[in-house]
């Protein structure tokens, strides 16, 4: 198991961060970590790579728990966290010689990351000449510099125009082939792209966990039509397959079917037979933006 967590709470003063989060991830997945903000992704990670202590539960990395031996925890992750932080007035490479001087770690891994990143075109550049996008894998590849079985990788594309968010995102997949990968992220197309799996948080609770594969195999359906004039929503209770029905807005309707067939012809003969008349009639497949907002929309 590359990554355990069991029951881990974090507390603020009065204020709790996390509840009770409990999950698990195998070895080789990539899993995305989504939540609005403040829903506690960034202490997890912390806590996980030892930057913070758990107020309750426990967790281990590579089956070693970080109550018992944190600096052995420490050496299998490569953490980039959410704010880069990297010395600007450094060149690439005497960078990276630094941290693998703090890592102990031969020198000669220096220009094997370098390759792996893509770094060879700016390794000569002092950091600070970068563009955000090289030096994101400045930070990519210091994480990877001790070659750790495990990456944590808090925000790994805020801030990227959409180039260089394609770039990372294909470094990262092909990193992790290799690795275990846990990231966080707002970018909801990332996590579709690239990860096997997403964990949803909401408020310091998982609210979800579910295989990607799961998710796009999903019969569920939403459909948003507009009528010409407002009905209950009890009447809307005739369509076949309809999971739930509410009201949206004035003469909006939000409907929910369990099937993969198309449902608007069938919303358009409802209509035809009650004597309405249909304005705006759309189809949204279930997908990970509709599950999102579901769990995650303030009540």
């Amino acid at each position: 198991m590359s990554i355990s967590v069991k029951e881990i709470s974090k507390y603020y003063g009065e204020q709790k961060a996390l509840d009770k989060v409990s999950f698990q991830i195998e070895k080789g997945e990539i899993v995305g970590f989504l939540g609005p903000n403040g829903a506690g992704k960034s202490t997890l990670m912390k806590i996980l790579t030892g930057y913070l202590s758990a107020s309750e539960g426990i967790a281990s990395v590579n089956n070693v728990l970080l109550s018992e031996d944190l600096k052995a925890v420490q050496r299998s992750i490569g953490y980039l966290p959410e704010h880069n932080p990297l010395y600007t007035e450094m060149y690439v490479r005497e960078y990276l010689a630094f941290n693998a001087s703090i890592y102990k770690t031969d020198k000669s891994r220096i220009e094997e990351v370098i390759e792996m990143t893509g770094l060879l075109p700016e390794a000569n550049k002092k950091i600070e000449q970068l563009s955000k996008g090289y030096r994101q894998r400045v930070g990519l590849a210091s994480a990877l510099l001790h070659d750790p079985e495990v990456l944590i990788l808090d925000e790994p594309t805020t801030g990227l125009d959409p180039n260089q968010l394609t770039e990372i995102r294909n470094l990262i997949l092909k990193v992790g082939k290799q690795k275990t990968i846990f990231l966080s992220t707002h970018i909801m197309q990332e996590v579709e792209a690239i990860c096997d799996r997403v964990i949803i948080i909401d408020k310091g609770v998982i609210v979800a966990d579910k295989k990607m594969k799961e998710l796009r195999e999903e019969k569920e359906q939403l459909i948003q039509v507009e009528f010409d004039y407002r009905i209950e929503e009890v009447a809307l209770n005739a369509l076949p397959n309809l999971i739930s029905a509410k009201n949206i807005g004035g003469f909006h309707y939000e409907l929910k079917f369990d099937t993969d067939k198309d449902m608007r012809p069938a919303v358009f003969d409802f209509a035809h037979d009650n004597g309405l008349k249909t304005l705006q009639l759309n189809r949204k497949s279930k997908n990970l933006e509709t599950l999102f907002s579901e769990l995650t929309t303030q009540k």
